[in-house]
């Protein structure tokens, strides 16, 4: 049985260590270490990201016991909001989520109360705050979507703040704020300046959270663009853009007309469920003429013409891993074996060990590959089954540019899943 998320391996200040327990609690525990280890008068940051609840659904057995026996899909029924139709698989991916939701709450008090145990709760800002919606049908207050689409489902996610010291309790704020907010909030209330030499997308809204406004016209009056793919926006599939009440999702080509999209009004309708896009046609155009300036403005951004590349064989990380996650190549190379995929570095010239890691063990033997536009490095490999293929004493080239690693065997290129380099010289 995949056990992932418990025993695991994981990266520990750039190398491989074993831990044992359950991944949450073991982060968990880290954490607490690191606070543990910081002097009362000095700031610190930490930034705790747990991967639960998120596929695989593996949770310890004594949380799950709470949830075993629920039916996660009643208890809506006088609910003035619409719930999804849920499968038994459903329901059951619900109760390991909860029970996984539970860990984490655990685990949240633990670390609070580790701040109060040692004195500096009322002076430290905690933040807690999720990424993007559920990938399962669960509860989710009504709202559309799950992660991966652009309705308030997939992207409205919980932001809970604690500052004893500097903010009001229990204070509820209605107006819409994004990710890119959090970071020049948090600098605003640690009184710490922020870069003049580059565009800060995001606004503070410590003033809102410390009741010096309700809210501030900035946040109601900007466009927010919302996306969801591996690479870039897609004109005009899953993608929409939300200013005050009213929201523009298209779900269509790219040569769509307003009416083509759908527009919701977000306080009268907040489960994105009547299109007013044939009642309000200018409004509708109005916003996909503020999204197509902010595609415009993402797609010309500096960075993605010319992307950051890894250096492979500097002494600042050595070894280097190269993860399909940050690969460029064919879309779902995530997630499949088959499939093209490459990284744009930066190679120092030197002696490398060069390590393979797939997804699932090679049946058959074949050929591993490592090419560049000025090198191709190859071997045969009998030796199977295996997962893991290492290439000693590979001596590369200084190079900037694509490198491509794949191993080819009865007409099947097959991506791996990540490539270690270590210089060795």
């Amino acid at each position: 049985m995949d056990r992932s998320y418990f025993d695991p391996t994981l990266w520990y200040n750039g190398k491989q260590k074993s831990f044992l327990g359950y991944c949450s609690d073991i982060f968990t525990d880290e954490a607490i270490h690191f606070v543990e280890k910081q002097s009362k008068d000095q700031p610190f940051f930490l930034y705790l990201s747990f991967n639960a609840p998120h596929t695989p659904l593996q949770v310890p057995d004594k949380y799950y016991e709470k949830y075993k026996d629920i039916d996660p899909s009643l208890g809506f029924e006088s609910q003035r909001m619409p719930f999804p139709k849920m499968s038994e698989k459903d329901k059951e991916d619900a109760r390991k989520v909860y029970a996984m939701v539970s860990n984490i709450d655990d685990n949240i008090g633990k670390l609070i109360n580790k701040l109060d145990e040692l004195g500096i709760a009322d002076n430290t800002i905690f933040v807690f705050m999720t990424d993007n919606g559920p990938q399962q049908s669960r509860y989710v207050a009504g709202l559309r979507g799950k992660k991966g689409s652009v309705y308030r489902g997939g992207v409205k996610v919980p932001f809970l703040i604690k500052y004893p010291k500097g903010l009001a309790t229990n204070k509820a704020v209605n107006t819409t704020l994004a990710q890119i907010d959090v970071m020049p909030t948090l600098a605003e209330l640690c009184q710490v300046k922020l870069p003049e030499d580059r565009e800060i997308d995001g606004k503070s809204f410590a003033r809102i959270l410390k009741g010096e406004v309700k809210s501030e016209t900035v946040f109601e009056e900007r466009p927010l663009f919302f996306y969801w793919t591996r690479k870039l926006p897609e004109l005009y599939d899953n993608v929409a853009i939300q200013q005050g009440p009213y929201k523009l999702v298209g779900n269509t080509s790219f040569n769509a007309s307003p009416k083509d999209f759908e527009l919701f009004h977000l306080e009268k309708d907040p489960y994105e469920l009547e299109n007013l896009v044939e009642q309000q046609p200018e409004k509708a155009k109005e916003l996909k003429e503020s999204m197509d300036l902010l595609v415009n403005e993402l797609t010309t951004s500096p960075n993605l013409k010319e992307e950051q590349r890894p250096i492979i064989g500097t002494s600042h990380e050595n070894p280097l891993v190269l993860n399909r996650n940050d690969a460029s190549g064919q879309r779902g190379i995530w997630t499949q074996q088959e499939v093209y995929g490459y990284w744009n570095v930066q190679i120092l010239e030197g002696n490398y060990n060069i390590r393979y890691k797939f997804i699932e063990p090679l049946e058959k033997e074949g050929k591993i590959m490592l090419e560049t536009n000025t090198q191709i490095i190859q071997s045969h490999i009998s030796d199977m089954p295996t997962d893991t293929i290492e290439l000693k004493n590979v001596s590369l080239k200084a190079y900037i540019g694509s490198v491509t690693p794949h191993f080819m065997s009865g007409g099947k290129s097959i991506f791996p899943l990540w490539v270690e380099f270590e210089r060795i010289d």
